[in-house]
């Protein structure tokens, strides 16, 4: 496996499937269906905010992104909205993922989303991503890495925390929490 930045436009659609296997149970109540969600998605999808782990025949095995103050990995408002769903659509879709709250962190490196294949979870891609965004942040300047992860996905907090990561706060989620089908979130923070 290896790590790079970025990825080709080419590729856009793979890292899109990628994002909505890992994302879509979550955000498929604003983006559904399935196949208009993947198509706002790649083209909304940002390769400068994105780290990928390539296997050894090249493929995208995952990829992370991350937020700075020119954008973030997935990324898109009511024109890019409008493209996909039509105006009314986009308009309703993106009033619900609204609910979302997006937090800023002005002292800590942001991840927008860490996903990895379905068949190659447990094989190392998911560490190897977290040391590139550890990079990623040490080369900007930051001192903190930080994430947020559904209190019950207990896989995901487990890498987390093998890697070093530490849970700083619990933030229910009201009713972006309820629509989305999670109550919970833990913020986890990586001294650097």
């Amino acid at each position: 496996m290896r790590l790079e930045r970025g990825f080709a436009e080419a590729e856009r659609a793979e890292v899109a499937r990628l994002y909505w296997q890992a994302f879509g149970p979550k955000l498929g109540r604003a983006l559904n269906p399935e196949a208009k969600a993947l198509a706002f998605l790649a083209s909304v999808l940002r390769p400068d905010h994105a780290l990928v782990v390539r296997g050894a025949d090249g493929r995208i095995l995952g990829a992370a992104g991350f937020k700075t103050h020119e954008g973030a990995l997935a990324e898109g408002g009511l024109t890019e909205m409008a493209h996909t769903y039509g105006w009314a659509g986009g308009l309703a879709r993106l009033s619900l993922l609204a609910l979302m709250e997006r937090d800023r962190d002005n002292h800590r490196f942001l991840v927008d989303g860490i996903f990895v294949e379905e068949a190659a979870r447990g094989g190392g891609a998911g560490t190897l991503l977290i040391r590139g965004l550890a990079a990623e942040a040490r080369w900007r300047g930051y001192r903190e890495l930080r994430l947020d992860v559904i209190a019950r996905n207990a896989r995901a907090q487990a890498l987390y925390e093998r890697c070093g990561f530490r849970v700083i706060h619990r933030q229910r989620k009201g009713v972006g929490g309820r629509v989305f089908g999670y109550g919970e979130v833990l913020v986890m923070v990586l001294a650097l």
